[in-house]
């Protein structure tokens, strides 16, 4: 965008999202400075990503690159209550999320041609990312060209920056013209309460709201902010546009309603269901129905046809599906999608089988919400690992669970005392004081047709870099059990 050019451009936070904008913005002619807290010991990893001439600053946060900036673009996890930032808001500066920057630069991109940016944008406490993944794997099966970021690991202006500097997509900024600027039809994005937080423009054609179920806590006063910042997403949606929501979610139908009153101009309204017949797509006797108007009035699939199981997963396939054939997806391409697609990493992911044992990694599984709809997806004994750092989690919902299904808790972190206090009583409990601890003795607790689940309810950061480290740690520690 030519406004960008020779612009002074403040990023807050430098992790993923705060080096793809950083890195976009100075190819399209700013001058960018990132900021963090943090020091360079902490950030190296994403330092040696920063190109060249990108200034920073770390280890504080100076008030003068927030006033005299001209624009000020905040990372999802900077907390909005920096007094920089009100200052800097005081004097009526542009401070926009990296969401925000992405969307607006793909408008300027993709409108060379006569078309918008086509978001296809998927939000939810548990589920959105293999949600993201498999909508994402539809569109490519029906023949559409697509980019994927967000919250799901990809920073979106990263992605875009990719794709500009691959001559996919054409921005003013950079002095050239694609003979094709048209190359990418849906940009896939899984969007986090963070990044809705900061939007202004941003309007997804389709959207999905996969559920809203009490999380991040330790950021937000009560579950109506939270969900108020999750029914963002629609904010802008106007007719012509869609919506795909979770009937059986009472959060998600409360605070939708809510919403929707006040809009004058509404988006379509499509719902998934386990429980029952809806507009939409849903499932009953162990068969999935789509019964989208103009589009499909029949059986779509098996249940257990599709690859990825467990209930939850079985949400998340029809949320994907609706998306997809809403947007245009081929029935065809969507069925064979969901025989074909194995699922993501960390999400109730499948280890090993040791001695009649199976191992799970569901380390994704940060919250008390996804961990209830793990555990409901076994029938034999869980021995369960959770524990971590707290996100202010209510563990006494998983009370019945524990009774029902749960043959030991081994417990690590920082929650750990929490945790026992809550449920401890309830099964055979263990306190371990690290993961690898916590994989031995599970090991040597578990019987043949015993299931071992890593699934912590907390977050990682008391003991790992992030979940992800988290549950490849675990898998590492199980595949080195002996026989």
């Amino acid at each position: 965008m030519r406004e960008l050019k020779d612009k002074k451009i403040t990023v807050v936070g430098l992790g993923r999202s705060g080096v793809g904008a950083a890195n976009l913005l100075t190819d399209l002619g700013a001058l960018v400075t990132v900021t963090d807290v943090r020091g360079e010991d902490e950030l190296k990893d994403f330092i040696c990503r920063l190109r060249p001439p990108v200034s920073r600053i770390l280890g504080s946060h100076p008030e003068n690159i927030f006033t005299e900036a001209d624009m000020i673009v905040i990372s999802p996890g900077v907390p909005h209550a920096l007094p920089q930032l009100a200052k800097a808001e005081a004097k009526g500066i542009s401070i926009i999320g990296e969401l925000e920057l992405a969307y607006r630069i793909l408008s300027n991109a993709l409108s060379i041609s006569g078309v918008g940016p086509r978001f296809l944008a998927v939000t939810g406490t548990n589920g959105k990312s293999t949600t993201t993944a498999l909508l994402d794997f539809m569109m490519n099966k029906g023949g559409y060209r697509t980019l994927l970021g967000g919250n799901i690991g990809y920073a979106l202006t990263e992605e875009i920056g990719k794709a500009v500097n691959s001559h996919q997509v054409s921005v003013v900024g950079k002095e050239f013209r694609n003979s094709n600027p048209s190359t990418i039809d849906y940009i896939v994005a899984e969007i986090s309460s963070f990044q809705l937080e900061t939007i202004q423009k941003f309007r997804p054609q389709g959207a999905v709201v996969v559920n809203i179920t009490p999380d991040h806590l330790d950021r937000y006063h009560s579950l109506q902010e939270y969900s108020d910042a999750k029914a963002r997403i629609f904010e802008n949606q106007s007719k012509g546009d869609f919506l795909v929501l979770n009937r059986d979610d009472p959060e998600t139908m409360k605070v939708v309603s809510e919403k929707l009153k006040v809009k004058s101009e509404k988006p379509g309204i499509f719902y998934f269901s386990r429980q029952r017949e809806v507009e939409g797509i849903y499932s009953k006797d162990g068969i999935v129905y789509c019964t989208i108007p103009d589009l499909c009035a029949t059986p779509l699939i098996q249940a257990d046809e599709i690859r990825i199981k467990g209930v939850h997963n079985l949400e998340n396939a029809m949320a994907a599906s609706a998306m997809a054939l809403l947007a245009g997806c081929r029935i065809d391409a969507v069925k064979e999608s969901l025989k074909e697609f194995g699922g993501l990493e960390h999400r109730l992911e499948f280890v090993r089988e040791l001695n009649g044992v199976r191992y799970f990694n569901d380390s994704k599984g940060t919250n008390v919400a996804a961990v209830m709809k793990s555990l409901e997806s076994f029938s034999d004994p869980v021995l369960l690992i959770a524990g971590g750092r707290d996100k202010a989690g209510e563990f006494s919902q998983l009370k019945t669970l524990v009774k029902e299904r749960v043959k030991a808790l081994i417990l690590i972190g920082e929650a750990a005392e929490k945790i026992n206090k809550a449920l401890g009583d309830l099964t055979q409990t263990v306190m371990a004081e690290e993961l690898n601890e916590a994989v031995q003795i599970s090991r040597n607790m578990a019987a043949q047709g015993d299931v071992v689940l890593l699934s912590p309810a907390c977050a990682s950061f008391d003991m790992f870099e992030n979940f992800e480290d988290r549950g490849r740690q675990f898998k590492k520690f199980v595949m080195e059990l002996p026989q």
